[in-house]
């Protein structure tokens, strides 16, 4: 069946850490490894409430403050640190934005429910897709299955009918399973070489 919805996941496909090193060197400062820090801010058991829009990132972050037991100004610093290296790949912005001249396209991110505020506000991406489905504002997460048929429904596409771009293999794995074309995404160039050769194969 013709593909005609393509769809995208955030962290680690549009946005990606670029290097590493800042983030290794807070986590040494706080005494823990990097896979620990990023465990506590990214997922455990707060951050997985925070996905799922069971508490707020306020609430969220409060909680890895007091874990990481820093004062708010401390805190904060630590953050940005956290975070410097984190780019927005607009190329691959772009491409999407040529996509969606013949394709209907989507975002599909496990996230806090202020990400589509950053996307609208600071990133002003918006406009390269037809919805954008975020788990910390619907209540459900990857790799349920029911968020990828409601990101179906809002495109108004059957499952045979979409590929899904992740990186994470375990989203992409839930996704073939409700009906949909997966690629794990590697890099910009790889991805666009898969898609390219899928969509002339549909």
């Amino acid at each position: 069946m013709p593909i005609k919805a393509i769809i995208f996941d955030l962290g680690g496909v549009l946005l990606r850490t670029t290097d590493f090193a800042q983030r290794e060197h807070l986590a040494a400062r706080l005494g823990m490894s990097r896979s620990e820090l990023e465990e506590l801010i990214f997922w455990g058991e707060s951050g997985s409430k925070a996905q799922r829009g069971e508490i707020s990132i306020k609430q969220h972050l409060e909680y890895v403050r007091s874990v990481l037991n820093l004062s708010p100004e401390k805190f904060n610093e630590a953050i940005d640190i956290f975070f410097a290296e984190d780019a927005l790949d607009n190329d691959l912005v772009d491409y999407i934005r040529d996509l969606h001249r013949g394709f209907k396209t989507a975002l599909l991110s496990n996230a806090a429910n202020d990400l589509r505020k950053q996307i609208v506000k600071t990133w002003h991406i918006e406009d390269a897709f037809d919805t954008m489905v975020i788990s910390g504002e619907v209540g459900m997460v990857k790799p349920d299955a029911q968020i990828y048929q409601l990101v179906l429904d809002r495109l108004g596409v059957k499952a045979s009918e979409a590929v899904f771009v992740d990186d994470a293999q375990t989203n992409i794995d839930a996704a073939i399973q409700v009906g949909l074309c997966g690629i794990r995404f590697r890099d910009a160039r790889q991805v666009q070489q898969d898609l390219a050769t899928l969509l002339v194969e549909s």
